[in-house]
């Protein structure tokens, strides 16, 4: 099934959906998020009701337990314009599966398939949504970056552009590229829990890819693929880390807002 079709999404108020990661282990991404949104001139509200999106039981094949979880998704979003979500995989899961997921139950479904033409990445609706491929961002000091590309974002959702069109716009940044960007890095949610060694493995493919990047530091859009990246490299002593790129381009924009 294809990806259902969206409306433009300019002018109107975006329903922020953190994603469980980012809400337990890296609210500053989430506040960088709304930051550099509310520096776009969009309106941003964060419904209370949200939970997960049932990625990971569906992932597993616990498919009555994604629906239940998927529910109170579609609940605590029922009243949202827009949604944007800092997660190629989260957004994937709204946009491509909820639809199917429900494709048993007409009122769910036609909830579900809503949901997903409203939903965009992050990246992806400031660029494609917006229009906005220079946000006027400047960091501190010269920084080199490489991009590595989330899988669910980059094979679903066709993200691939957005987050380096924001990022190669930034002063003082400068955009070099990672070999194997587009190789998983072996996390995969709970790809990684059930099959350790090769998800080991390919990890440590990337590290190898990563340590011999001229870049200071990695960006990527999904912080399950930063949190396997980090792991990887600070048990190897490496210097080198990965960063969310909405918390790359608000580091950009506190120096625009105090200078």
């Amino acid at each position: 099934m294809g990806l259902p079709e969206r409306e433009s999404p300019v002018g109107k108020r975006v329903s922020l959906f953190v994603t469980c990661m980012v809400d337990m282990i890296y609210p500053n991404t989430g506040m960088s998020v709304v930051r550099l949104l509310e520096a776009a001139g969009v309106e941003v509200d964060f419904p209370m009701g949200q939970t997960c999106c049932g990625q990971p039981a569906f992932n597993s094949g616990y498919r009555d337990e994604a629906r239940t979880v998927a529910r109170q998704f579609l609940r605590a979003f029922a009243n949202a314009e827009v949604i944007v979500i800092p997660s190629g995989s989260c957004a994937a899961m709204v946009r491509h599966e909820y639809p199917t997921l429900f494709s048993d139950e007409p009122e769910w479904h036609e909830r579900a398939v809503r949901a997903a033409s409203i939903t965009w990445e992050f990246t992806e609706f400031m660029v494609e949504g917006l229009g906005l491929a220079e946000l006027g961002l400047k960091l501190p000091t010269p920084r080199k970056y490489a991009v590595h590309d989330a899988c669910h974002g980059l094979r679903i959702l066709g993200l691939g552009k957005s987050g380096r069109v924001l990022l190669d716009a930034v002063e003082n940044l400068d955009l070099v590229s990672l070999k194997d960007a587009d190789v998983c890095c072996g996390f995969g949610g709970l790809f990684s829990v059930k099959m350790p060694a090769v998800s080991d493995a390919m990890l440590g493919e990337k590290i190898a890819c990563i340590e011999a990047c001229e870049a200071d530091d990695i960006v990527t859009g999904d912080v399950s693929c930063l949190t396997q990246m980090n792991g990887g490299l600070s048990r190897r002593k490496s210097a080198k880390r990965v960063r969310h790129v909405a918390d790359v381009l608000a580091e950009g924009l506190q120096e625009t807002t105090d200078a």
